[in-house]
């Protein structure tokens, strides 16, 4: 057996983890949750509640042309210990069918909700049919959740005549209300994709919109601090209903688990402060994983090892597009320049600086050359576009993001465009403000073949109500022609796309702060199937 004291004092002696010592500790760290309560074998097939246990609705996602992922946790006390849920395996019954009101059921089966998890339910509802609508909903213990509405994609040989989807991101609880998903469960979508951070774990503050429970002082670290947090988060009845409105494909950022950290390498803390006990940084990154895997519609095939979680896959809609949806944290090395705003210098240009690390960046390759799709999608969370921030000399760029791993970026962009890879789209968040822009193997040389389009969609509510019209607006685009549009407040991008063109409507909702807020498309751009570059709707 591994010997977790043992295991802490070696990582402390060497002042960081090794990778030997990674996969000791992260081998250990993964069987902690099998740990540390002590569960009867029997399972409760009537257990009794004291609330509605289904308070953090339901979702779906990972949809294939054969099936998808239907999930829920059950929480009568969102943010009591343990979701107000006993230390016990409980049975949960699961059915699914074409109408609203289930009166025909399908496929029906129970799965068994185990405190190691958080009392969380992944459903692998399989053998469906192709490019259809479907309903459904769990009971338990009497108590029966909302129906939740769902659908599978094409089959892998059909070209749909269109696809509608909204991208978001960044949805900081207590800078603003989800006004956005009021207004995006209007729109008649076949998917979400969000881009991460869709929790932030930071302490509460006063006088804002909303609170955050938890820790008052320091950023939460705990298993069931990360719980309650999702929880906190999924109690927002916009953000429920649009989870119930169709299937979500999703992925994280930074704030899931630690502002801009970088693998197993923490985000540089003020003066005065120590940075975390490598050990107890692991160990958090482990709670921070697994809780993220317990609250979102994931495959098991995600179940996280530890602090190791394989969130990087392909999501195909027919041969229509197929998303390629990465993962820029947990493989990267560390920011370049202090992760302070550079200009593109030795240390930006090092070769071995990556956001995808190597098996990631091989897989994504491999996964490229043999798609069929007609639009190639990387949904991803750090900005492409190598945006010189600073007017004049010296020159700025962001080293969290792209241009942190320069190297990396422009090779990517070559071996695109060496391969002809059709139509490739870049979909970004993180930065809670809107962009629009053509990519170049480099982005400094506007005499380069554009090479691919990338939509940066801002925030849902991180930042507040943001401003229209950011200052500076107009030398920025003068210094980065490449940029077609810029804007800083809050929203999501609606995208319709077809087999001749790709239309992203920015929608735009300037009030966040408080409820009933409208909402506008602020701007549009389209890509034609086979045609560099971005245009004005």
């Amino acid at each position: 057996m591994l010997d977790l004291k043992n295991l802490r004092a070696a990582v402390r002696h060497q002042g960081g983890v090794s990778r030997r010592l990674f996969l000791a500790y992260g081998s250990a760290l993964a069987a902690l949750p099998l740990l540390g309560t002590r569960v009867e074998g029997r399972v409760n097939r009537q257990p009794k509640f004291a609330a509605n246990p289904f308070a953090l609705g339901v979702a779906s996602g990972e949809p294939t042309d054969t099936g998808v992922v239907l999930w829920t946790r059950l929480a009568p006390a969102p943010l009591g210990e343990g979701g107000g849920m006993k230390p016990e395996l409980v049975e949960v019954k699961w059915e699914l069918g074409e109408d609203a009101e289930l009166k025909t059921v399908l496929k029906s089966g129970t799965a068994v909700a185990t405190p190691q998890l958080g009392h969380a339910v992944h459903i692998v509802a399989d053998g469906l049919k192709p490019d259809r609508w479907y309903f459904y909903r769990f009971h338990c213990g009497g108590a029966t959740s909302p129906v939740g509405r769902t659908r599978t994609a094409p089959e892998s040989t059909a070209t749909p005549d269109k696809l509608n989807f909204a991208f978001a991101s960044c949805q900081h609880f207590e800078q603003g209300l989800f006004t956005a998903y009021e207004h995006m469960a209007k729109d008649e979508l076949d998917l979400v994709i969000h881009l991460g951070d869709y929790i932030y774990e930071y302490p509460g503050a006063e006088k804002r919109v909303r609170k955050h429970v938890g820790p008052a002082k320091t950023k939460i670290k705990a298993l069931g601090d990360y719980r309650n947090r999702h929880a906190q988060y999924r109690t927002d009845e916009h953000l429920q209903k649009m989870h119930a409105r169709c299937p979500w494909i999703v992925t994280w950022d930074d704030h899931e688990f630690d502002n801009n950290y970088a693998d197993l390498i923490q985000e540089e803390q003020p003066k005065g402060k120590e940075k975390a006990d490598p050990a107890d940084f692991l160990e958090q990154r482990a709670n921070a994983y697994q809780a993220y895997y317990e609250n979102m519609p994931l495959r098991p095939a995600s179940l996280p090892r530890g602090a190791h979680m394989r969130l990087y896959r392909t999501t195909h809609f027919g041969r229509l597009a197929s998303f390629q949806v990465l993962d820029t944290r947990q493989y990267r090395t560390d920011q370049p320049n202090n992760d302070k705003a550079s200009d593109l210098n030795a240390d930006a240009l090092n070769p071995k600086n990556t956001l995808l690390g190597a098996e990631q960046s091989n897989w994504l390759k491999h996964a490229l050359l043999k798609s069929t799709a007609t639009w190639n999608v990387l949904a991803q969370q750090v900005m492409m576009g190598m945006v010189d921030l600073a007017a004049g000399e010296p020159k700025k760029y962001s080293m969290d993001q792209w241009p942190g791993a320069a190297f990396e970026r422009m090779r990517l962009m070559k071996w695109i465009a060496e391969r002809k890879v059709p139509n490739p789209v870049v979909l970004t968040g993180d930065i809670h403000s809107n962009w629009v822009n053509d990519l170049r193997v480099d982005d400094r040389k506007p005499e380069g073949a554009i090479v691919a389009a990338e939509f940066v969609g801002t925030s849902i509510s991180s930042g507040g109500n943001g401003t229209k019209e950011p200052k500076g607006l107009n030398d920025l685009l003068a210094e980065n022609p490449f940029i077609k549009y810029h804007n800083r407040q809050r929203g999501y991008v609606r995208c319709a796309v077809t087999p001749k063109a790709w239309r992203s409507d920015y929608v735009i909702v300037p009030e966040v702060l408080k409820p009933g807020g409208p909402a506008e498309v602020g701007a549009a751009f389209v890509v034609e199937a086979g045609v560099a570059g971005i245009k004005k709707a």
